[in-house]
């Protein structure tokens, strides 16, 4: 039975939200939604249609709009965001069975229409106008569609087709796919093709998808290994993946990460601080979720690629998730491979092989009654940040200079939470 796939976005989503917030119509208004407070080179998350019909593209830096176009400038307001997504998803829910929809990310999201079509006794095409018309009559948000018999054909449909179609809505098979666009450049513009990739590939003599399909196999897995895969059955518009196995996979390791970016360059000890704060931040959550790790890594990017990022994983001699112990081995790869004379902007770490702390063994080789000291102490840290607010218990350091804690706990996803 052939599968049919919608896959719906929500067109400069976080600009259209700060317009219906305003009572403004975002095809008419001059908007960007970008934090003003970091200065000119801030970059801005989204900007109207209106904007980009007057040729500012999205994900600028506010010094490249040109001086001669005036606009409003809406801070991010991620708690607002998150709400209309979490409200559209509902729309969604009257459709079909959450089993039935991926959400891809804040503003995009799939679903797998095959057994609904008899149902709503609709065409693809109907269906997805009948969303979309909903979408917009309740929350004022115009979304765009894709329509695939695959999942990847939905998404090239929604990122390629549809910005041509005056309904908004592009609909691909595997042979509309080939007719149309097997000849399309550049490259990059198909999903999970980036730039990177796509110059890997014009160096090849590939520069478009039936170069891809006419290669021979053997030079595709030599030069992206494993990943020649997907490029393959890509290029043919062929995608195995469903719903069903999204919902039903289970990664073989388990990590937690997180990242941030500094606003500016950090000396090697201000950015040691920072390392120390974003240690303990993780180190909560692992024992608040009941998890313990064995295994760390740590990313250190300097000021405008100067060179190259520095960092490594460190294994270490047994599962835990109290912060002394986590901290010592991330300051121990810190103080090892990180340049000291070279600014830092970036900073990322990773807990690997994150696992239940039920299914660890106790040693005998451990001042167990410390750690559990140090548990409780943090656990109770937890149960206050939980009750009255991430900021209501914070460490020396968090008050220092350059220390970052507070101030990015009241952003969502790295953003004002408005």
């Amino acid at each position: 039975m052939q599968k049919t796939y919608l896959c719906i976005d929500l067109k400069t989503f976080y600009a259209s939200v700060e317009c219906v917030e305003r009572g403004l119509n975002p095809f008419n208004t001059n908007l960007v939604v970008a934090d003003s407070n970091r200065g000119k080179g801030t970059i801005c998350l989204a900007v109207s249609p209106k904007m980009k019909m007057l040729g500012v593209k999205n994900r600028c830096r506010i010094f490249e709009i040109p001086p001669n176009i005036k606009y409003i400038v809406a801070m991010p307001r991620m708690k607002k965001y998150i709400e209309y997504s979490a409200n559209i998803y509902g729309i969604y829910l009257k459709y079909f069975s959450k089993d039935d929809i991926h959400v891809y990310s804040i503003d995009e999201a799939f679903m797998d229409v095959t057994n609904y079509l008899k149902l709503y006794k609709k065409t693809p095409l109907e269906l997805a106008k009948t969303i979309i018309k909903d979408i917009y009559n309740t929350y004022g948000i115009t979304a765009t569609a894709g329509i695939g018999t695959n999942m990847y054909l939905a998404k090239i449909a929604l990122d390629i087709t549809a910005k041509h179609n005056p309904s908004n809505i592009g609909i691909l098979d595997e042979e509309k796919y080939k007719k149309e666009l097997w000849h399309h450049k550049p490259l990059s513009d198909f999903w999970q093709i980036g730039n990177g990739i796509e110059k890997r590939l014009n160096k090849m003599g590939i520069y478009d998808m039936q170069g891809i399909a006419n290669t021979n196999p053997k030079k595709l897995y030599k030069e992206f290994g494993i990943n020649a895969e997907y490029l393959i059955d890509h290029s043919w518009g062929k995608e195995s993946c469903t719903i069903a196995d999204i919902k039903s996979y289970t990664p073989k390791t388990n990590s937690i990460s997180n990242s941030q970016v500094l606003f500016e360059d950090y000396t090697f000890e201000k950015a040691r601080l920072v390392l120390k704060e974003m240690v303990e931040l993780g180190s909560l959550r692992l024992i608040e979720e009941n998890l313990v790790t064995d295994a760390i890594h740590l990313y250190i990017g300097y000021s405008k690629n100067v060179i190259p990022a520095t960092g490594a994983s460190q294994k270490i001699n047994r599962y835990t998730n109290v912060y002394s112990e986590l901290l010592k081995n991330f300051l121990n790869i810190y103080d090892r491979t990180t340049n000291r004379h070279v600014g830092i902007r970036r900073i990322g770490i990773s807990f690997e092989n994150v696992i239940e702390t039920e299914n660890v063994q106790l040693s005998l080789f451990i001042d167990q009654e410390k750690i559990d000291k140090e548990k409780k102490l943090e656990l109770a840290m937890c149960g206050i940040k939980n009750k009255m607010g991430k900021n209501k218990i914070i460490r020396g350091m968090d008050l220092e200079k350059g220390a970052t804690t507070i101030l990015r706990n009241k952003l969502i996803g790295g953003h004002n939470g408005g």
